[in-house]
């Protein structure tokens, strides 16, 4: 018995040495040697994924193991692995052996699905450092990182080199069970074959070596964790680009030295706003840089972020070339001059304090330095899909960079590549249970519509909970906000070699592109173009040029989805400048379509340009595309009606491209804008987003003609702008709830509006007061005025001509599109009638000079008497016609809406003054200041009260995009957000009040104040404001 004693415990410290050996592997190859020993040596299976586990517990009792075990017994006893068993007869093949790899594993692993990983190296040589973002920190001590490499975030250390991070993760996923394949490439994913008769077979993959034994492994589960390559296909990728941005890294050797110890480091994007630093750096070295970043770990670590002149001008770019890529190429950079370069800067960040800057060797065996482009970063455009063929199912997703690039200065790799990870995990979990795969697609969809989004903050902060649930790690997660039906295109049934493989280099396109600037490729859009107008009479399409030349394949293309639109049986094929024209303006007038050229040009050339109809064709294409086809008949064309049942559909379709052809990226106000825009399609877009109307002066109203030098021309254009601001505000007090004005957006405009079927003219506002608002712009000078009057008389006729007939149709076919139409359509020919009287009234207003203007506001107040030397000259009353009569209002109405706000009021008698709202008082104090600065010409500087928000007059950002709304302090184009036309880092988007962190989309602007609020907290700020502006107004009518 005592040999037998003696035996048990020379295995037992034999088997904890052995243990220890594989814990302190420091290599890959090492980890792979100790742990083929361990397995050998304790007489383990690493096949049996589902108990491999437990018996190595069981083997290995040390005390240093056994604070390893209970720190993944923790792990493992969360209720989502159900002990294992929720994912039992899953096979899981993950490409890649980086973090955001390993990690999905080991969660896949804990649910208890087979895991295969392949890695095409057996090396992990990957220096550089990653930023750990608390909770990451938190994930891998649970883990037991710390048991693996003692130094791990030790003190107030936040970052780990991926080469450590690799390995901790590689031993966990070892251990419990997961297969491990090393310098094994993945090359391609192979379908079950057609004959499953004789032999039912799966879905297998391709590797290199091509007879490697894991090519005849058939998994359910593919996830794709190769990082930017991402060979899976079916996933498309948008580009987020932003200015040129140049990053070095470099390693240095750490020797571990007292010295090298006491070097602080230079952590986070803090750091760029010591502007001194980076003055004195370019001062003494030549050396100009944006950002750079020093951390410590198995070497030396720097990144940097340098500016392309300065990289010229050190020699280490060779020639300046407009292409990132030939700029950066290998034959373009100088070597030697890069290392330079990066090793001077190092030196000057730590203040020549590291007593020897050698580079470290990476796994080429070169000097461990690169420089590479992030100006665009990259992302998928969905996370996931499904592919069925010949009865067999696929689950194909993606984690990490392959599915969203990190941003290094924010250090959201690691911490975002987890969170995807274990979303991932939960999504095979739901795929392991039955459920329906449309509702996974659709709930993994909606999560990942979060993760671009999170931050440290805005993360759930109590880190113990969190699982693989997603609702213990995103607050308030709303995991159904895609719907179902709206995944069913990434239920892929049709055959693999159908669908080209979509790699990085073919499918990257910009996101900061609108819509209509996107790549369309001419071969696609003439398809198109072919299957829209086929069977239209003398409408033969063959090519992007002349076979346009007669008009009527545009024509046609307008009639097969609007027939109400174009009469097309009407048209002459030989009448080629009045076909395109017509095209022309239809398309402007309804679906904003700008024209690239005009008929009469088009009818004088032999041919049209093609680039110009590529680029004109494809925003027909942007906004139609995916609407059901309709049959084409001349019973159809001739009374220009549509019998589709699927037209309801198609609307809704048409109305959702149109909002992606117009809605701008950016809500940056532009100075000009083509004054042939029409209004139709600028209330159209106000109907759709203006609900809370923010009205602001540009400073284009001060170019073109506008006389701009000289004392009494700038105080001309400050009161001819502050006249308009005036008008404005009064009007949007005294609109109707259905017909939003423009006038503060639209100062020249003579066209009335156009009452064309439109979805936007009986939209009723559903967004919240102040959520969304659209730029306004603006038109100036005599040009746009006239080229505006040419229209007048054509729309004037087509808006009487259909009229009653259209806005029954139109009012109709919106009602599938908005809600609480019906109860408004009642009224909705007096407010017609009465919006034509404005129209009317306004641009007679707009004739009048700045004096005329000003004088003519206060007077429709009738709440002061001007005093004799200041009243207008004889002439105001003979060049102001008087305007039509309106209908009175609606029984029991307000007076907010009264009839036209511009019509004369009466001054015969004191009892008879127009009131409009309840801010006319005060509107009507401030129009005589206006007046008196005028006739003094000065401009004293006016209480708040009176003057209003100096930011709502003139709404400018502080200081351009590059400077935080908030912060004042720098903001870089990958790490800001945009609201209002302000620029703001994620962090700094709070509520005024609470300080509660604001999401886009969610959340209330004041503009008189210029601040942001959560929605509560808005509604009680409107209320206060009220009160306050109201004993305002009663103090200044004291005072009158």
């Amino acid at each position: 018995s005592r040999n037998m004693g003696e035996n048990d415990d020379e295995k037992y410290i034999q088997a904890g040495q052995t243990f220890e050996n594989f814990v302190q592997a420091s290599t890959c190859k090492g980890t792979i040697q100790a742990f083929n020993i361990l397995t050998r040596q304790l007489e383990l299976d690493p096949l049996d994924n589902r108990n491999f586990y437990t018996k190595l517990k069981s083997r290995v009792t040390t005390w240093k193991a056994k604070a390893l075990w209970n720190k993944l017994d923790k792990r493992a006893s969360h209720k989502e692995y159900k002990r294992g068993k929720s994912c039992m007869n899953t096979k899981c093949l993950i490409i890649g052996g980086g973090p955001c790899g390993l990690r999905t594993a080991i969660e896949l692993a804990l649910l208890g699905a087979k895991v295969v990983v392949v890695e095409k190296r057996d090396t992990f040589s990957r220096n550089n450092v990653l930023h750990l973002w608390p909770f990451t920190i938190h994930d891998l001590r649970g883990l037991g990182a710390k048991k693996f490499y003692g130094k791990f975030c030790a003190g107030s250390i936040d970052h780990i080199s991926i080469r450590q991070l690799q390995l901790i993760l590689f031993k966990v996923a070892l251990m419990l069970g997961v297969e491990i394949h090393v310098n094994l490439e993945f090359v391609k994913v192979v379908e079950p074959p057609e004959d499953q008769e004789n032999q039912k077979i799966g879905w297998r993959a391709e590797f290199l070596p091509v007879d490697h034994p894991l090519s005849e492994f058939e998994f359910d589960v593919i996830i794709g964790a190769d990082g930017r390559r991402n060979t899976l296909e079916g996933f498309r990728r948008k580009e987020f680009r932003g200015k040129l941005a140049i990053a070095i890294t470099a390693n240095f050797i750490n020797r571990n030295t007292t010295a090298e110890a006491k070097v602080e480091e230079i952590s986070g994007v803090a750091f760029i706003f010591n502007q001194k630093f980076f003055q004195d750096l370019k001062e003494e070295t030549g050396i100009d840089l944006e950002n750079i970043v020093y951390y410590k770990d198995s070497t030396h670590y720097f990144v940097m972020t340098a500016k392309k002149q300065s990289l010229l001008d050190k020699g280490v770019i060779i020639n300046d070339c407009v292409d990132t890529e030939l700029l950066l190429c290998a034959e373009n950079v100088n070597q030697s001059n890069l290392l330079s370069y990066a090793r001077e800067a190092a030196d000057f960040a730590t203040n020549y304090q590291l007593p020897s800057l050698d580079y470290a060797i990476n796994h080429y065996g070169q000097p461990d330095v690169a420089m590479f482009d992030f100006t665009s970063m990259y992302a998928s455009e969905n996370a996931a899909l499904v592919r069925e063929r010949h009865r067999h199912q696929l689950l194909v997703a993606l984690v990490g960079d392959s599915l969203l690039e990190p941003f290094w200065p924010m250090g959201t790799g690691c911490a975002r590549g987890f969170l995807a990870a274990f979303d991932t995990a939960w999504m095979v979990r739901s795929w392991a249970q039955g459920k329906p795969p449309l509702e996974i697609l659709a709930e993994r969809e909606s999560i990942y519509r979060l993760l671009p989004q999170t931050t440290p903050e805005n993360i759930t902060k109590n880190f113990e909970q969190y699982t693989i649930d997603p609702g213990t790690r995103y607050p308030n997660l709303n995991s159904s906000c895609v719907r179902p039906h709206q995944v069913r295109h990434l239920y892929v049934t049709n055959e693999l070699q159908q669908c080209p493989l979509e790699r990085v280099s073919s499918i990257r396109r910009s996101v900061n592109l609108s819509r209509q600037e996107s790549d369309t490729r001419p071969n696609k859009l003439l398809t198109w173009c072919q299957k829209q107008t086929e069977g239209y009479r003398n409408v033969n399409v063959t090519d992007l040029t002349a076979s346009w030349k007669s008009g009527l394949a545009l024509c046609a293309i307008i009639h097969r989805f609007r027939p109400d639109l174009i009469d097309f049986d009407s048209l002459n094929d030989e009448d080629v400048v009045r076909n395109n024209q017509l095209a022309f303006d239809v398309a402007e007038r309804e679906f904003g379509i700008p024209p690239v050229t005009t008929g009469q040009e088009v009818g004088s050339a032999a041919e049209p340009d093609k680039l110009s109809m590529v680029m004109y064709l494809s925003k027909f294409y942007e906004l139609f595309r995916g609407a059901p086809l309709r049959a084409v008949d001349a019973g159809d064309k001739q009374n220009g009606e549509s019998h589709d049942p699927c037209s309801a559909k198609s609307s809704n379709l048409i109305f959702n491209n149109y909002l992606n052809l117009t809605l701008p990226r950016k809500r940056v106000p532009k100075v000009e804008r083509k004054a042939e825009e029409n209004e139709t399609n600028k209330r159209r877009r106000k109907g759709l987003f203006g609900a809370f109307e923010e009205v602001g002066i540009c400073q284009g109203l001060n170019s073109g003609k506008e006389p701009s030098d000289g004392r009494e021309g700038a105080n001309q254009n400050k009161v001819k702008s502050m006249a308009t601001q005036l008008l404005a505000k009064f009007e949007e007090n005294a609109s109707s709830t259905i017909f939003r004005r423009q006038v503060g957006s639209q100062p020249f405009s003579l066209t009335p509006t156009s009452m064309q079927p439109s979805l936007s003219q009986f939209q009723v506002v559903a967004k919240p007061e102040g959520e969304v608002r659209e730029p306004k712009q603006y038109f100036s000078g005599p040009e746009q005025m006239a080229r505006r009057a040419k229209t007048v008389g054509k729309a004037e006729i087509q808006r009487s001509l259909s009229e009653n007939s259209e806005t029954l149709t139109s009012a109709c076919s919106a009602a599938f599109v908005l809600s609480g139409v019906l109860e408004r359509l009642q009224h909705l020919e007096e407010k017609m009638k009465q919006k034509r009287a404005q129209t009317i009234a306004n641009r007679e207003f707009h004739k009048k000079n700045i004096k005329e203007k000003a004088a003519h506001l206060a007077s429709m107040f009738g709440c002061m008497e001007f005093p004799k030397n200041k009243l207008p000259s004889k002439g105001l009353c003979h060049s102001q016609p008087p305007a039509p009569p309106c209908p009175p209002p609606p029984h029991g109405s307000s007076a907010a809406s009264s009839p036209s706000p511009v019509s004369p009021a009466p001054r015969a008698a004191p009892s008879k003054q127009t009131t409009v709202g309840k801010v006319s008082r005060a509107i009507g104090a401030v129009a005589e200041v206006l007046v008196d600065l005028y006739m003094n010409d000065h401009r004293p500087k006016l209480p708040p009260l009176e003057l209003g928000s100096q930011r709502k007059e003139f709404p400018q950002s502080i200081g351009g995009s590059d400077i935080c709304y908030f912060c004042k302090k720098r903001v870089y184009v990958m790490e800001r957000l945009s609201a209002e036309g302000h620029f703001f880092h994620r962090e700094c988007f709070k509520c005024e009040i609470c300080s509660t962190t604001l999401r886009l989309g969610i959340y209330a602007f004041d503009v008189e104040e210029g601040k942001f609020y959560c929605k509560p907290h808005f509604t009680h700020c409107k209320i206060s404001n009220k009160h306050r502006k109201r004993r305002a107004t009663l103090q200044v009518q004291g005072k009158v």
